[in-house]
């Protein structure tokens, strides 16, 4: 699949996946992914970007992956983040918002086609309901819940009684944040973070005795 080149909706043009991300939350095979990713590095240019990925569950209550304090040399996007790799593993990962993201995924879907940011399957060759049912049924295997918590109000997703299988939403969430790490952007989901300033603590005195009215 890195190696294939894969047609546009035009025929003419093709490209090429420029990323693949891997689900290591599962404790049984985090280990296997990351030896898989390793190995993958040495066979050349298209085994370099395969990268092993973690879901994190932020509820409300919880900080955003967004507002730790960044190191030297990590990467920072919308809800996600890459730490540098731990001497263990020696290879890095994405951490992501599950819950930001598959409201965003949710939120693409419902969009109408034609829309900015729409989300559309392909036209299936037979019946769309049978080809589509498998992945629909994924796609609508868990439910939000609005949950406040210090000063945030977040959708946290939650699967439905029954049993359900959520494997292809996770993997359709995965595509999303793949996306994103390599520039693809939705309008209003772009503006830069603010700077954080540095105030000395007599600063931030002085600014209280001034609300203060001293």
């Amino acid at each position: 699949m890195l190696e294939r080149q894969w047609p546009c909706e035009d025929g003419d043009a093709h490209f090429t996946l420029d990323q693949c991300l891997i689900d290591a939350n599962w404790g049984n095979s985090t280990e296997i992914v990351y030896q898989f990713c390793r190995d993958q590095r040495n066979k050349g240019a298209a085994g370099k970007i395969v990268m092993p990925s973690h879901g994190r569950y932020v509820g409300a209550a919880s900080i955003p992956l967004g507002h730790h304090r960044k190191k030297p040399g990590e990467r920072v996007g919308l809800n996600w983040r890459v730490p540098l790799a731990s001497n263990k593993r020696s290879v890095r990962h994405v951490l992501y918002d599950t819950n930001y993201w598959k409201s965003f995924v949710q939120s693409r879907l419902a969009t109408p086609i034609g829309d900015p940011g729409c989300l559309s399957l392909y036209n299936a060759d037979s019946s769309p309901q049978q080809e589509h049912q498998l992945l629909a049924e994924h796609l609508t295997s868990e439910y939000r819940v609005k949950t406040a918590g210090r000063g945030r109000t977040v959708e946290e997703w939650k699967l439905r009684p029954g049993n359900l299988d959520n494997h292809w939403l996770d993997c359709v969430v995965g595509c999303a944040v793949g996306a994103s790490m390599n520039g693809a952007v939705l309008h209003g989901t772009d503006e830069p973070e603010r700077p954080r300033v540095k105030v000395s603590f007599s600063e931030r005195q002085r600014l209280a005795q001034q609300r203060r009215g001293w």
